[in-house]
């Protein structure tokens, strides 16, 4: 088959349409024929040289496919040749083909076309797990959602709305607020002109910065808040106020989904499927798209991702 390797640490450049060898199906496995792939900030790190594919995960990058399965190994009974499916995975998502275990595999979502089921399975699986199963979002509560036109926002977005809470979001353009707007967004501030604390108290809040906005968002949180982070792109090390946290008698969760063990990821799977797709078939959260680019020039979706300018995910087409 064909991959995207990384030559050595760099710039989108780095990457690289090479031969390498086919995956190997293991016991409890499925092979997937790729349809599709996404790009997610992972994959840039792991450009960078700052973020390792977790053990055993194959060295190419790429944490979500969409594709038909082409075999299956032993012990899979939840699937078969010729399905079309959607993938969570520890890697190798930017390749012809990939391995991933049975428990990480879901059915596409009725009314999805094949390629665009792949920027689902780490949105849907981040979103779920972190703001309902980790921040127990609840109906009527309000969601503060931190980069609202990246590809987990827009769809934490549309969820949250689906599911009756009303939604904050930070972006930095007015372009990226009228389309996060038009996805649900109930209010949007401006992160260049406005300082979210003073504007917003929330129930739950999504937080893809880290030490940047700590203090921020604790402030912003309500009597009982959960604040959860998924992201550092604001640095690692802050000073937290136990105090403020104490008087609000509010939690500050930390989480990571790609070095997860199988089994804690099929547990998420399985609760997607049940929870979310039925609302992905309806229509009420869709995937949004802002570009297809051939897999082979995955360097240029690097390079459209590090510049910022995009509005939910970029696929890696086939």
């Amino acid at each position: 088959m064909r991959a995207i390797e990384i030559a050595e640490p760099g710039g989108p450049e780095v990457l690289e349409w090479r031969e390498a060898p086919d995956p190997r199906v293991e016991r409890g496995e499925v092979l997937i024929e790729v349809a599709a792939s996404a790009v997610n900030r992972a994959d840039v790190l792991q450009r960078q040289g700052f973020y390792e594919p977790p053990p055993g995960a194959p060295p190419y990058p790429g944490l979500e496919v969409s594709g038909v399965v082409a075999e299956v190994g032993a012990d899979v009974e939840q699937f078969r040749p010729g399905d079309e499916v959607c993938a969570l995975l520890a890697g190798g998502g930017y390749a012809e083909r990939v391995a991933v275990p049975w428990q990480q595999v879901m059915p596409v979502p009725d009314g999805v076309p094949l390629r665009e089921a792949a920027g689902l399975p780490e949105v849907a699986c981040t979103v779920w797990s972190n703001v309902f199963m980790i921040g127990r979002l609840r109906k009527g509560e309000t969601l503060l959602v931190h980069g609202g036109a990246s590809g987990i926002g827009t769809f934490a977005v549309q969820l949250a709305k689906a599911l009756g809470s009303r939604v904050v979001t930070t972006v930095g353009t007015a372009a990226k607020a009228e389309r996060v707007r038009e996805l649900g967004a109930d209010e949007v501030i401006n992160y260049r002109e406005e300082d979210f604390a003073d504007k917003v108290r929330a129930d739950v809040i999504l937080d893809i910065m880290g030490a940047k906005y700590l203090a921020g968002n604790v402030r912003a949180l309500r009597t009982g808040g959960r604040l959860v982070v998924i992201g550092l792109q604001g640095g690692r090390k802050a000073e937290l106020d136990l105090g403020a946290l104490l008087a609000k008698r509010a939690a500050v969760h930390a989480t990571a989904l790609r070095s997860r063990p199988v089994d804690e990821k099929g547990a998420i799977v399985r609760s997607v499927v049940d929870n979310v797709w039925p609302l992905v078939s309806a229509g009420a959260v869709r995937p949004v798209v802002h570009a297809e680019v051939p897999m082979a020039d995955a360097a240029e979706a690097h390079r459209m991702l590090d510049s910022g300018e995009h509005v939910g995910k970029i696929l890696l087409v086939r």
